[in-house]
């Protein structure tokens, strides 16, 4: 696979509050700060790049519909993004008119994508960490929950951090997060976490776009109960992690809409 860490991230200072489109993600209204991986290494590092353990886990015999799902799965984690494929500047440009329909987008390159949280002008420099599969999430999330993603795009519930964290660059962390924990890159299953997941995935081919949806949601649930900022990312992503786990392990859940989490998320 392709190298899921490097690069430098963004911290976004807000400045007011309940802010509508016309002016919640302008300089006016926002400043865009741009730091080193080393500078944000307490607050808003990539939590992909952390390495795992080597702990022997046991593995989880599968059937041949859940190896045919994990590897469908697991190919699409292996698509790194590239801008010379028409089929991947179509999906980043999808995601910016299901972000913002309403704007006209100058071009794949431009000033306009750190509105969405992009370190910047160039999304596609960002998606190494979390391959093209990060792209899709964050697409899923704009078209089945829109009034969700457009909450969270602009920090709409809640107390705010002076200083938030950048809705997209969020977004591939969680992907990142997502892979790790239910340890995907593995031939087998080697959590139970990782092998209740598989069950959901061999339910619903998108279990894993849906599984991102809720954890976005949850992660900014647990942004706002820490009153967190910037610099408590990693924090806040280890408590959502934990939390996730519990209720996927939960003995009466059969599919992924009867998570807790699940109702935090508002389709329309």
């Amino acid at each position: 696979m392709d190298d899921r860490g490097g690069g430098s991230f963004v911290a976004v200072r807000r400045t007011t509050q309940g802010l509508d489109r016309g002016t919640a993600c302008h300089p006016a209204s926002a400043e865009a700060v741009a730091g080193s991986a080393a500078w944000l290494g307490r607050g808003l590092s990539c939590v992909c790049v952390q390495p795992r353990e080597n702990d022997g886990r046991p593995s989880f015999d599968l059937s041949p519909l859940q190896e045919e799902c994990l590897l469908r799965l697991q190919n699409r984690i292996d698509i790194a993004y590239d801008n010379s494929i028409s089929e991947h500047r179509d999906t980043l440009r999808a995601l910016w008119y299901a972000a913002f329909p309403d704007e006209e987008l100058n071009g794949l390159i431009s000033e306009q994508w750190k509105e969405m949280g992009w370190q910047g002008k160039d999304p596609s420099t960002d998606f190494r960490g979390g391959g093209l599969i990060s792209l899709e999430n964050l697409l899923f999330f704009a078209r089945n929950f829109p009034t969700s993603f457009q909450d969270l795009l602009y920090k709409r519930e809640g107390e705010r951090a002076l200083w938030e964290y950048p809705f997209a660059v969020a977004g591939v962390n969680i992907t990142c997060m997502l892979i790790q924990m239910l340890d995907l890159e593995a031939l087998k299953p080697r959590t139970l976490v990782g092998a209740t997941f598989l069950q959901f995935l061999t339910e619903n081919e998108f279990a894993f776009d849906l599984l991102y949806c809720i954890t976005f949601k949850l992660m900014d649930r647990q942004w706002l109960a820490m009153h967190a900022s910037y610099m408590d990312f990693n924090s806040v992503m280890k408590v959502t992690r934990h939390q996730l786990e519990k209720e996927l392990l939960r003995e009466d859940i059969s599919c992924l809409e009867e998570l807790p989490s699940y109702r935090l998320l508002t389709r329309r």
